[in-house]
Formats: C-alpha cells, sequence, structure tokens
C-alpha cells in the first residue's frame, strides 16, 4: 500500500470512529424522546433528522459550508474557542458526518424504542425505578442488538460519504483526503490499479459491516 492510501484509510477510520461515538451520544436520547413524546412538533423534528435521507448530500454540504464561515454563527463560534477555522477541516468533517449519518443511527433506534412492551416500563415505574435506571438499566439491555446494529450503520455510512466531505472538507493530504475522496484522485488520473485496491478496500468493508448487521439482527440470535 502506498502512504497516500495508508494515510487516507487512517484518516477515514479515525473519522468514522469519532462520529459514531458522538452519533451514538446523541441519538440515544434523541430516539428515546422521538419514541416516547406525544407532542406535536415531534413529527417535524423527526423530519429534520431525517432530511439527509432524501436531500442531495451537496445540498447539506452547500448550506453547512455556509454556516460554517467565519462571519457565520457555527464558524464564528468555533473560531472564537479554538482559534481555527472550521470549514476544510478535520472538525469540519466530524460536524458535516454527525448531521449526515444521524438518522441512520437514530432511526433504527426510535423504531427499536417504540416496540418496547409498555407493560415493562409500566412494571418499573409501579417498581419504583427512576427513568433514568428504566432507560439504563432495561431499555439499553433490552436493545443491545439494535444498539450494535445503529452504531454499526452509522460507521460504515461515515466511511462511506463522497459529497457532502467534498464540500466541506475539499482534498487536502493528511486532513481531509478520507479513501472515497483518494479514490475519485485516483480515477480522475486514470491511475486504475490504485482505484482497484482503493475501491476494493471500501465494497469489502461495506459488506463485512452489512453482514454483521443483518446477523447481529436477525431474529434467535
Amino acid at each position: 500500500m502506498s502512504d497516500d492510501l495508508l494515510t487516507s484509510l487512517a484518516l477515514t477510520g479515525a473519522l468514522a470512529g469519532i462520529v459514531t461515538v458522538i452519533l451514538m451520544a446523541i441519538a440515544l436520547p434523541l430516539s428515546w424522546w422521538l419514541a416516547r413524546t406525544k407532542r406535536r412538533g415531534a413529527a417535524f423534528v423527526e423530519a429534520l433528522i431525517a432530511l439527509p435521507l432524501v436531500l442531495p448530500p451537496t445540498v447539506l454540504g452547500f448550506y453547512l459550508l455556509l454556516a460554517m464561515a467565519d462571519e457565520a454563527w457555527l464558524g464564528a463560534g468555533w473560531r472564537w474557542i479554538t482559534g481555527q477555522p472550521l470549514a476544510f477541516t478535520f472538525a469540519g468533517l466530524v460536524v458535516a458526518s454527525i448531521v449526515y449519518s444521524l438518522p441512520f443511527v437514530s432511526q433504527p433506534l426510535a423504531s427499536s424504542f417504540r416496540n418496547t412492551p409498555r407493560e415493562l416500563l409500566d412494571a418499573a415505574s409501579v417498581m419504583g425505578v427512576s427513568p433514568t435506571a428504566r432507560f439504563l438499566r432495561l431499555m439499553l439491555p433490552l436493545h443491545a442488538r439494535t444498539l450494535a446494529a445503529a452504531a454499526v450503520l452509522g460507521f460504515a455510512h461515515t466511511v462511506g460519504e463522497f459529497g457532502i466531505v467534498l464540500m466541506i472538507g475539499g482534498n487536502i493530504p493528511g486532513e481531509t483526503r478520507v479513501l472515497s475522496i483518494l479514490l475519485f484522485d485516483q480515477v480522475e488520473s486514470l491511475d486504475y490499479a490504485s482505484a482497484h485496491l482503493t475501491a476494493g478496500i471500501l465494497l469489502v468493508a461495506s459488506l463485512v459491516t452489512l453482514t454483521i448487521t443483518y446477523a447481529t439482527l436477525r431474529p434467535g440470535r
């Protein structure tokens, strides 16, 4: 493997790992709220989260790029905290990937939480178990398979991003050039031998990830 491929591979793994951890921290309470709330605005919140499923990545990337500009609230706040710009940086990729991959984690979790038998929660409430303890000691173990599958899907989706990564991060070696961008470079330069290797890595990784996900979710396991 070339140094460029190894660097992009490490960068992709770091991005997907960081994003997955943050996504799980955000999606768990958010999905639980979406599954339990009866507020009228919940449908709008769920639709807003699901936008990346139907919106072209370039559209989402365009608006995120505007928000990350130094004169915009997100970019200005980040620069005030860190002294660094947000657009065309690894941190910018993390923010964009969280927004783009959130529905792939939150939707399976919310759907699984909605299918929880009401009697279990009522029994725990009658026994005096606090809402926090019910969530941590009952819901999380009960939905462990879905949690694992959601985390794997979030990781895999982040690895496969292209359009939004190109919009937000550009193509900076060692900073924002992840595997999907490297593959684009290799094809554009007609380096098909290297492109085959990069594409093969992405293909095998995707197949293994989906196999693990479906095996985890199969009934009876």
